[in-house]
């Protein structure tokens, strides 16, 4: 029996997203915990945790993940950017721990062009400066990332780079997104490639760090460098992938979060729905 969900809006109150996932049977969800498109926000009123925290209880959907909002860069060259990215990572990991959520996922960011060497120092600089301040009981999770020109964590190697050089090992693990590993070459279509990409996965990083998977197909073909996200069965993936995927070990275990779209086609209930009959 899979554990799956999906990235829940906040609209209204974060304690309202409870009940939104609850409304389309979630077994797990995610948020942001702001406005993931602004640099500003608003602190969290006590009486709005308190009520996020005990909706939570009542509801017994577990675990919740929080995601870092879009602008940051952790990897920037651009000393402006840089500073705000560090900030606004301490920062989330502080409102994770205001909210009693365990898990905040992030990306690495993009190096503009100054090489990938100097792009992860700055990135372990920024984790480490925010988790010798994190509250107690939160955990970072590094997300991989498709392939995209500059950026940082597409491969497991450029990941476990990242960990090798944290101060607080305890307190990091790997989120593993489906549509960014296909984006980047790793191949989720057969059998054989699924057994190479998780045994990989295992070797370069180890399956005990990874404590989430985000469920997205991809419109973009394998190693094409995109991060396009697909319903379920419908992108390159495709329905046989998902079901190969979601009959291991490594998924039935795990929290997945699915970050599709929501349009005619299908919309979030409707993806649930999928990865539960792929997975029966």
């Amino acid at each position: 029996m899979v554990r799956v969900g999906v990235h829940i809006s906040i609209a209204g109150s974060i304690a309202q997203s409870v009940g939104r996932a609850q409304a389309i049977s979630c077994d797990t969800f995610q948020i942001f915990s702001r406005n993931p498109r602004g640099w500003k926000y608003k602190e969290i009123p006590v009486e709005e945790a308190e009520a996020f925290q005990s909706a939570l209880a009542m509801s017994g959907i577990k675990p919740v993940f929080d995601h870092m909002p879009y602008l940051p860069n952790l990897a920037s060259p651009k000393e402006d950017i840089y500073e705000k990215s560090c900030a606004a990572l301490s920062a989330e990991l502080q409102r994770c721990g205001q909210l009693s959520i365990p898990f905040l996922v992030t990306h690495l960011g993009h190096h503009l062009g100054e090489g990938a060497d100097p792009g992860r120092g700055r990135v372990v600089e920024a984790i480490n400066s925010a988790l010798s301040g994190a509250p107690p009981g939160v955990m970072l999770l590094l997300e991989n990332t498709a392939g995209e020109k500059n950026s940082v964590g597409s491969t497991f190697e450029d990941i476990r780079a990242v960990l090798d050089g944290i101060e607080y090992p305890s307190h990091v693990g790997v989120c593993f997104d489906t549509c960014h590993a296909f984006g980047a070459g790793y191949e989720l279509r057969s059998p054989e490639g699924i057994e190479e990409t998780l045994a990989t996965l295992d070797e370069v990083i180890g399956h005990p760090l990874v404590r989430l998977i985000h469920l997205n197909d991809s419109r973009g073909e394998r190693g094409s460098g995109l991060d396009r996200h697909e319903h379920i069965g419908l992108g390159s993936i495709g329905e046989e992938g998902f079901s190969l995927m979601l009959h291991t070990d490594f998924f039935q275990k795990r929290p997945l979060i699915c970050e599709t779209p929501v349009d005619d086609r299908r919309d979030d209930r409707g993806n649930i729905a999928k990865v539960r009959e792929l997975a029966g």
